[in-house]
């Protein structure tokens, strides 16, 4: 008898599960979170209990929860799906009343014991509201207009209210991951055209309504612009925090200044150093290798979670796994392009790197759907 015939026949549900647990990723995902640890150490200047040790709890809880995810059947959550989305939506509402502002944004709701930012989840009750329609509806009316309303609806109302916050970066990363799983499903290119076409228009709206009684963007996030373009323009203000991020990520040559020697970061030169700009202070202490490493781990997981979907006959767990897959390179992808001057300067960490509670922990629970979808995939 072989091996796998054994656990199929001896072996408890609960821990026949635990097999088909997609340990790869996980292992990716604990190595990531690693990186993230070891910098949360250095920017703290070697205090763990600051940033560190309350990283690390979050994790271990995230993963805890990854893994009670996964052993939930797959149809469970296509069942819930619109449930969570609505939840979340709710939420997203909840912080125009009752919200707490932060870094002079609207983003958060307070628990207590933490600061939940409803937007992460909304970017999940997108993807699983989506792939729970899309599965639903039969091939051949997936590009028809009139399928098209709901999900447009379903990306454009939450994606209204966070610009309203105003969290632009959450507002982008929700249009992007909703256009990438509407094509995943199948619609057709020529709607994509049409968009990116629109978009084009949209920029050309965005930059004539400046200083007029119609303005689309808020003064600062037109002066982030204005930033983008030429930082040099206001070195010491506007443009200070691309300044100093650019001049560590240089300063870190092939290998890096050393563990906890990134002068940038030790005299207090770069901004927000445990959020947004962390990948600034690890470019400078491990240079390009230990950058380029990092970029190889996301690299591979995004190949697994592909993988994975691609071998799934389950419509709707092939499409979360997608949806989930390409939310996560777009984290990456926006932040590592800020904070090297590739793109203007938006509010998105870089993920389980980056400290913060709800985009961790809304992160790995994602990643608990790709693990259900994955256990519980046909063999």
């Amino acid at each position: 008898m072989s091996y796998l015939e054994y656990n199929t026949r001896y072996v408890p549900t609960g821990l026949r599960k635990l097999l088909h647990v997609h340990w790869p990723i996980v292992l990716l995902l604990t190595a990531v979170a690693g990186y993230g640890f070891l910098m949360l150490y250095s920017v703290s200047g070697g205090r763990p209990g600051l940033w560190m040790e309350p990283q690390m709890e979050r994790f271990a809880l995230g993963m805890t929860m990854m893994i009670v995810f996964a052993m939930i059947p797959v149809w469970f959550y296509r069942n819930m799906a619109f449930v969570a989305y609505f939840i979340a939506l709710a939420l997203v509402v909840a912080v125009e009343f009752v919200g707490v502002t932060g870094g002079g944004a609207q983003r958060w709701i307070d628990l207590g014991f933490m600061r939940l930012q409803p937007s992460e989840l909304m970017k999940i009750g997108v993807v699983v509201a989506l792939a729970a329609y899309y599965d639903w509806l039969p091939q051949h009316k997936v590009s028809h207009p009139l399928w098209l309303v709901l999900p447009l609806l379903i990306i454009f109302v939450p994606t209204a209210f966070v610009v309203l916050q105003p969290d632009l970066g959450t507002a982008i990363l929700l249009l992007a991951g909703g256009g990438a799983m509407m094509f995943f499903a199948g619609v057709h290119w020529a709607y994509f055209a049409t968009v990116f076409s629109a978009a084009g228009g949209l920029v050309w709206a965005v930059m004539a309504s400046r200083g007029t009684d119609w303005q689309i963007l808020e003064n600062y996030q037109y002066r982030r612009i204005d930033i983008f373009l030429d930082p040099a323009s206001d070195p010491l203000d506007a443009g200070y925090n691309i300044t100093q991020a650019t001049i560590a990520l240089g300063s870190g040559g092939w290998t890096g200044r050393g563990f906890m020697q990134g002068t940038q970061t030790r005299l207090d030169f770069l901004p927000e150093a445990h959020t947004d700009f962390i990948f600034t202070t690890l470019a400078e202490e491990f240079g390009f290798v230990g950058a380029f490493t990092l970029l190889i781990l996301y690299a591979l997981i995004i190949f697994f979670c592909v993988a994975s979907a691609l071998t799934n006959t389950n419509r709707f767990a092939a499409l979360v796994t997608l949806g989930v897959a390409v939310t996560f390179f777009l984290y990456f992808a926006v932040n590592m392009s800020m904070v090297m001057g590739l793109a203007p300067v938006v509010g998105v960490p870089l993920p389980l790197v980056s400290y913060g509670g709800s985009a961790m922990l809304v992160l790995l629970i994602a990643f608990g759907l790709v693990q259900s979808a994955h256990v519980h995939k046909p063999r």
